[in-house]
């Protein structure tokens, strides 16, 4: 009895073969999932309010800016204890009135032989000084003007300052006192006033220059008689030093 024959790619019994699923079963792939396939994910990343940073600003600068005051402070106190600084004082010395007149036209021609006297106290310190502008003023009236060249002061000088101070054809007021005092030959009150600038050299540090005030009150003047000059009463004279510093508009 012969064999049979079966084919080979089904032989008798065998279970029948399914197709083996495909790797990719979104193959051919689409346009949407090739995209997202090559696109990174995104994780968000956690960032520094602009109010904290702010305030770290504010921090440093605070910090900073207290740092420096604290450095100037002890730099200062350092200065301060090495060099003692002091103000000039400044007195009147003598004032001569060799003209005081007032013509019935309420003009008035005034001349003063004035002297002052600069001291500087400091050890270490050197004054430098501008011209010195001084006016003379008695119940309000400018009764006087003048000058005084700009000067050095060493350390520990002393330094009498003399100048003319003067005014001629000045107009008065019909009811101001001086006229009135001139008449009942009085003795005048006197305010003397210097404003100049001046700074000082410190080792070898300068500064800058300073506007300063003197202002020297308790001064009696009267006319002369005659051709004969007459002295003023300088011994309850004082003098006081101020400083102008001018912040904004305003000047203390």
């Amino acid at each position: 009895m012969a064999d049979k024959i079966y084919p080979a790619s089904k032989p008798p019994g065998a279970a029948p073969v399914s197709a083996a699923p495909s790797a990719n079963p979104n193959f051919p792939a689409s346009k949407a999932n090739l995209y997202n396939a090559t696109r990174p994910v995104y994780r968000p990343q956690p960032r520094r309010s602009r109010r904290s940073c702010c305030c770290s600003c504010c921090l440093w600068i605070t910090f900073t800016i207290m740092l420096l005051i604290v450095i100037a402070a002890i730099a200062g106190g350092i200065a301060y204890v090495f060099y003692r600084p002091h103000r000039p004082t400044f007195s009147v010395s003598s004032l001569h009135v060799s003209q005081l007149n007032l013509t019935s036209s309420n003009k008035l021609t005034t001349r003063f032989n004035f002297t002052i006297t600069a001291r500087n106290p400091n050890k270490k310190i050197v004054f430098y000084y501008d011209p010195v502008s001084i006016s003379f003023d008695s119940n309000g009236v400018d009764v006087g003007d003048g000058s005084i060249p700009a000067f050095t002061m060493e350390k520990k000088n002393t330094t009498a300052l003399r100048t003319i101070v003067s005014v001629s054809g000045q107009t008065v007021d019909e009811n101001s006192d001086l006229k009135s005092d001139l008449k009942k030959k009085k003795s005048l009150p006197l305010k003397i006033q210097l404003d100049t600038k001046v700074k000082a050299k410190i080792g070898s540090l300068k500064t800058k220059k300073v506007p300063i005030r003197v202002t020297c009150e308790g001064i009696k003047a009267a006319a002369p008689t005659g051709k004969t000059a007459t002295t003023a009463t300088t011994s309850d004279a004082k003098c006081k030093v101020d400083l102008r510093i001018k912040i904004w508009k305003w000047t203390i």
